[in-house]
């Protein structure tokens, strides 16, 4: 059994998968089946004070990446998770608008992410498993990703100042050509049983919550589009890419309904992501000029732009309501 246990998986040992999963796990079963039972509008305080559980569950990950496999793997891991937290806070905007045209009340809205959650994990390891495989298989890949995310870096700078229109998003036009909607919720119920209007029979239907959460996820993979490549030009272990993942998802989840009351305050951090994925593409073509880069100079780079992303959008907004900053 010990043996097993330091089998080599995608290049880490089982036991550090296996710890991760428990954690994850025990992390989710304690968020649905212990605080949040029961469909209720989940407060300001309440989403901080979770949210900092979740970031220091995050953190205290790190440590044991650091013990495990060393100052290297860690501060990849807190380089990862600093990209893919400060990459998903444009993905709050988003699904605030998704909620709140579909209106959705916040007491069913943990719901949807909670469930969001479980398709990201599943999501991620796909993505995360093809882009590892690729990697090894092609060593070229990684100069592939690297103009992808300088490109998408130049698109995020042009776009910063538009407004997605969740009207014609094609996967809500999709699924309402092609399923029965019911035209309001009902409860938290993602399916129910109604007449069909034709037939009279009782058939099953889907309710405005259940089309939340497929553009909830549909979001999710537009900007795992982003994140993914962008990890992996930071470090290429799937056991680091994949951790550092899901423990920023999870904890951003939980930050949501605080954030998202206070999201127009953040109007100028696009920006700065746009230099992150810039930066971070930029210097897989420079290691052939001026080498690698040292894990803590990426980590530098990518905090400062990002904290002076966040400091310069309070700043500027500071006089704004919500309203005003939407015009």
């Amino acid at each position: 059994m010990l043996e097993f246990l330091h089998t080599p998986l995608l290049g880490q040992a089982v036991w550090l998968w296996a710890s991760f999963a428990l954690i994850v796990t025990l992390l989710l079963a304690l968020d649905l089946g212990v605080l949040h039972r029961e469909a209720r509008d989940i407060g300001v305080r309440e989403s901080l004070l979770l949210s900092a559980g979740y970031i220091g569950m995050g953190l205290l990950f790190g440590l044991g990446v650091w013990w495990a496999l060393g100052e290297r793997a860690a501060t990849d891991y807190i380089t990862g998770y600093l990209i893919e937290k400060s990459l998903s806070m444009d993905n709050v905007f988003v699904i605030a608008l998704i909620f709140s045209f579909l209106a959705i009340p916040r007491e069913y809205q943990h719901r949807v992410l909670f469930w969001g959650i479980l398709g990201v994990i599943v999501l991620r390891a796909a993505m995360i498993g093809l882009g590892a495989a690729l990697m090894h298989q092609f060593s070229w890949i990684l100069y592939v990703f690297g103009l992808f995310l300088v490109v998408t870096g130049i698109k995020m700078w042009r776009a910063a100042e538009q407004v997605p229109d969740i009207a014609s998003n094609p996967v809500l036009l999709f699924l309402r050509r092609h399923l029965r909607v019911t035209p309001q919720l009902e409860g938290n119920a993602f399916f129910v049983r109604r007449p069909d209007p034709v037939t009279g029979q009782p058939v099953r239907w889907v309710t405005p919550l259940f089309l939340a959460l497929c553009l909830v996820e549909a979001v999710d993979l537009v900007f795992a589009v982003d994140s993914v490549p962008a990890i992996f030009a930071i470090t290429d272990d799937p056991y680091i890419v994949y951790t550092s993942n899901i423990f920023a998802i999870l904890g951003l989840r939980a930050l949501y309904f605080a954030l998202a009351a206070m999201i127009h305050r953040f109007k100028y951090l696009k920006y700065a992501l746009a230099l992150v994925l810039v930066f971070i593409g930029s210097k897989i073509f420079l290691v052939g000029i001026v080498g690698k880069l040292p894990a803590s100079v990426s980590l530098g780079v990518t905090l400062g732009l990002i904290v002076g992303g966040v400091v310069y959008s309070m700043w500027k907004t500071r006089e704004q309501s919500p309203a005003l900053s939407r015009t």
